[in-house]
Parts: C-alpha cells; sequence; structure tokens
C-alpha cells in the first residue's frame, strides 16, 4: 500500500528517493520497450524479409534497425542519382534481362527483331519521341529468308 500524501511529507529525502526510484525506473522501461515497438512496426518489411515467421526479441529488433540504418546511409553516401543516370542504370539491366531472355529461346524472326532493335542506344529521358527514319529497302532477294529487320520501331502487330 503506497504511503498518503501526508506520510510522504514526513520522509527524508533518502526515503523519497528510494519509494520513487521503482516508479522511475518503470516509467524508463516503459519509454524503452515502447520505443522498441515503434521500430518494429516501422521495419515490420524489413523483418518479414530477414526473419519471417520468428517472434522478435528486443535485442534482435535493435541490431536489425541498426543494420537498415547502416545500409541506408550507406546507400545515401554513394549520393543522388541524376534522373539520366537512373534511367540509363534501369535501360541497361532492363535490356540485359531481356537479351538473356530471348537468347535462351530459340532464335525465330520476331527474336531476332527484338535483339536488333535492343542494339541501339536508348533515347534520352525526357527527350522528344521520334520515330526514327527507315532504311533504305533491302536488296531484293527472293524469298522471305531474306527479310531484314526494318530500322522502325518493332511493333508485334
Amino acid at each position: 500500500m503506497a504511503p498518503s500524501t501526508a506520510a510522504v511529507e514526513l520522509l527524508s529525502p533518502k526515503e523519497k528517493n528510494r519509494l520513487r526510484k521503482p516508479v522511475v525506473e518503470k516509467m524508463r522501461r516503459d519509454r524503452i520497450n515502447s520505443s522498441i515497438e515503434q521500430l518494429k512496426l516501422l521495419l515490420e518489411q524489413e523483418f518479414a524479409r530477414h526473419q519471417p515467421n520468428s517472434k522478435l526479441e528486443k535485442a534482435d529488433i535493435l541490431e536489425m534497425a541498426v543494420s537498415y540504418l547502416k545500409h541506408t546511409k550507406a546507400f545515401a553516401a554513394a549520393g543522388p542519382k541524376s534522373r539520366h543516370q537512373d534511367f540509363s542504370e534501369g535501360y541497361a539491366w532492363c535490356l540485359q534481362e531481356a537479351v538473356q531472355f530471348l537468347t535462351l529461346h530459340a532464335a525465330g524472326d520476331t527474336q531476332m527483331k527484338l535483339l536488333y532493335h535492343f542494339q541501339r542506344p536508348p533515347a534520352a529521358p525526357g527527350a522528344p519521341a521520334t520515330e526514327p527514319k527507315a532504311a533504305a529497302p533491302p536488296a531484293a532477294k527472293a524469298g522471305p529468308a531474306a527479310h531484314q529487320p526494318s530500322r522502325g520501331l518493332w511493333r508485334p502487330w
């Protein structure tokens, strides 16, 4: 049972501190636990990616938060990319994936047209989309096997 306010006034400062210490310590632990829970909610996706279906201890949450912040800081230290650089990297990655996919399958006319189209340099982002001029018609050869892809934008229809 807690002492009444009249009884607290009669206590010495040392006795007051002894009564106050457990209350202050509980408040401190509650703040720590609340902050750890907020970290857990903020980094929920990161936890699911690294440790799905596992109960996280407080130490796990703190370690994951530190790791995430270090990764984010290292990524930010690389500096902001320009739109053109970001576009170029994305285009190069997409091109690499598409060429890898197309080379895994039998080379048909469509695949050859796409590969030919991908060999041209990309247009800069924000540049006006102009249709490239078609190349001069190739020398007349007999049969459909002599068909060469046009320089115009390839469309599947």
